[in-house]
């Protein structure tokens, strides 16, 4: 099977935990004795989130100097470099020496006309008190919201349009790659107008620019898959099921669902909301491919069927796993 598996953030990074690059590693290598017997059996995707990297390399270059924060698509190349490292050397100690291994910097395309760029929602750096972040978006041209008692900076999050380089990731697959990508939703980027350039045409329509802005991980991870015509979107969470009634006495995983029937229920925003989406999405633009939303412990269980929740357009009823 070709699978494509979306590591959650907590895979890197989890709760509590420094950011060292010793914690940051050691969760890796855990992963990848996850993801190792899939690797062997399986044509392998995986890409990962890069939230907390993003904003360690954001607060480091600030602290340099006052004009020295980077831009979000160039930390995220950064950070696909780092992580595709990690993953690249664990994931290479636990497979035979000749299985290939490679990381490709994914670039994705965004529409600058998406609503979402005109209404920046998604938290990004540290927090602030009110006087700090209004400074910081006068001096910066920040947009900052109000987080709890606290101020953030707030970006877009527009929907992913295309992945540019899926013909690389094509390409190394049919030589029996295990591929890294995608990671933290993909580089953002836009089509502007072109300008005059020197070079063998005299007059580029069109020109690739980066975007201060953060693509959902589940989201792009759903459109990689789906250009990739792939199998089953694994979408790892820290949790081993979609629940309903999560958090009450009632609460029950579901085991099997249609997108239509899962789309009955509401996910929180924040956390779930976006896995179910993607899934569900995945699930209806592959008929007879399945997502599925579970914890990366149980990845041979969930490719059994066993575990985790699986959205396709052949289940008929929604499956609930007996409670307890």
């Amino acid at each position: 099977m070709r699978i494509v598996v979306a590591l959650g953030g907590n895979a890197l990074q989890k709760r509590g935990e420094p950011m060292t690059v010793e914690s940051q590693r050691e969760n890796v290598k855990e992963a990848c004795v996850a993801l190792s017997p899939v690797a062997v059996e399986n044509e392998l995707v995986i890409s990962h989130g890069n939230g907390p990297q993003v904003g360690l390399l954001s607060l480091q270059a600030s602290s340099y100097d006052d004009v020295s924060t980077y831009p979000f698509d160039v930390l995220g190349a950064q950070t696909e470099g780092m992580i595709g490292y990690f993953i690249e050397q664990e994931l290479g100690n636990v497979l035979p020496i000749e299985k290939p291994i490679a990381t490709i910097l994914t670039m994705i395309e965004v529409d600058a006309d998406d609503p979402a760029m005109k209404n920046p929602t998604k938290f990004v750096g540290p927090i602030y008190s009110k006087e700090d972040a209004d400074k910081l978006a006068a001096e910066r041209g920040w947009t900052v919201r109000q987080d709890g008692d606290n101020w953030r900076r707030v970006v877009p999050s527009p929907i992913p349009k295309r992945i540019f380089e899926i013909g690389s990731i094509e390409a190394l697959l049919a030589t029996g790659a295990v591929v890294v990508c995608t990671g933290g939703g993909g580089i953002p980027t836009m089509y502007v107008p072109g300008d005059y350039i020197d070079g063998p045409h005299d007059f580029n329509p069109k020109r690739l620019v980066g975007v201060e802005a953060v693509i959902d991980k589940d989201r792009s991870s759903a459109v990689l898959a789906q250009d990739l015509n792939a199998d089953m979107l694994v979408i790892a969470t820290d949790t081993d099921a979609v629940y309903l009634d999560w958090g009450t006495p009632d609460q029950r995983g579901i085991k099997a669902a249609s997108p239509d029937l899962i789309e009955q229920y509401e996910f929180p925003a924040g956390s779930m909301g976006p896995k179910v989406e993607a899934a569900c999405e995945f699930a209806r633009l592959n008929p007879g491919a399945t997502a599925v939303i579970g914890a990366l412990g149980d990845l041979t269980e969930i490719l059994a069927g066993e575990k985790g929740t699986h959205v396709n357009t052949e289940t008929t009823t929604l499956e609930e796993y007996p409670r307890g």
